[in-house]
């Protein structure tokens, strides 16, 4: 039993590892959906640990985006190198606001960092240097557009995602961190420094956030400002994390991987209701499983163990 959860993860990446081989075009598009989210919802709920509400995902992701592709397009540098560069401005930003708005607690923090994305949505689309509301095209797609690269570079950020939560559970600040989500004066009285410790996870989740939306925009080889800060960037994510179980690695991974794809197959069942469909299947979920796929595992597991 000690090893049966590694056993588990060892097998899991390597039937991910395998899926090139096997999979055609659509698929591993599907497939890139689910990195993706895998990124924005795991970082998302990395955040959720500290206490703090996030509605900034469209926002970080998107300004990851629009740096990536105005790097490619202005400066002719490698998708790769920009990448990462709209993963540091991202991150940039994030200590900016995160020095400010993380003062704010509750609805009021929610709300500020749900108009980033907005605030940077309208920037861009009255800027001549973003392509207005154009947006901006790029001559390739990163890796000329192979399906194959595209999935390993998703699958390498997703994988990296998981290994920063992970390594985040055992670190002095994921215990800081949580005693903030706990009770903030309490934590204050013990010595930890809150604002010290909720810069520096919104700014670690934020440039997550930005590499995955960056690495998202070059694989389309173009950005626009209704794309890149699309709300939907910032609740579908919250919604798989809840639907696999907050405060852990692996649910909100079990419910963007569940999600996307229930996503994808309902467009094609349903093109002008899915959301609808989407929607009841979200409610209905958390109504009946508060607690996540994760609650409803281990509840089942303690029952088996005794």
């Amino acid at each position: 039993m000690k090893y049966s959860k590694y056993l588990a993860v060892l097998v899991l990446f390597i039937v991910a590892a395998a899926l090139p081989n096997y999979l055609g075009l659509y698929q591993l598009q599907i497939m890139n959906f689910v990195f993706v989210y895998i990124a924005f919802a795991l970082s998302w709920d990395m955040l959720l640990r500290s206490g703090q509400l996030s509605f900034g995902i469209a926002g970080f992701a998107g300004i990851g985006g629009y740096t990536s592709v105005l790097c490619g397009y202005n400066f002719a540098l490698s998708p790769i190198l920009c990448i990462l560069i709209g993963s540091a401005v991202a991150g940039i930003v994030a200590l900016f606001v995160g020095s400010q708005v993380l003062k704010l607690r509750g609805l009021y923090f929610s709300i500020v960092t749900l108009a980033i994305g907005e605030i940077f949505r309208v920037i861009v689309r009255n800027l001549e240097v973003t392509g207005a509301a154009e947006g901006i095209l790029l001559p390739n797609a990163i890796f000329m557009g192979n399906a194959t690269k595209t999935y390993w570079l998703m699958f390498a950020i997703a994988t990296f995602t998981i290994i920063i939560s992970i390594l985040f559970q055992k670190t002095r600040i994921y215990y800081a961190l949580t005693s903030i989500s706990n009770d903030e004066i309490v934590a204050a009285s013990s010595g930890v420094n809150i604002f010290k410790y909720l810069v520096i996870i919104f700014v670690v989740t934020s440039a997550i956030q930005g590499m995955a939306g960056a690495a998202y925009w070059q694989i389309y080889a173009s950005v626009t400002p209704e794309g890149a800060f699309n709300l939907g960037f910032a609740l579908l994510p919250i919604t798989m994390a809840l639907f696999g179980g907050v405060g852990t690695t692996w649910g909100p991974v079990i419910g963007s991987a569940i999600l996307s794809v229930t996503a994808e197959y309902l467009k094609l069942q349903f093109p002008h209701g899915h959301l609808l469909v989407y929607g009841f299947i979200m409610v209905a979920a958390i109504l009946w499983f508060p607690s996540g796929i994760m609650g409803v595992f281990k509840q089942f597991t303690a029952k088996f163990n005794t």
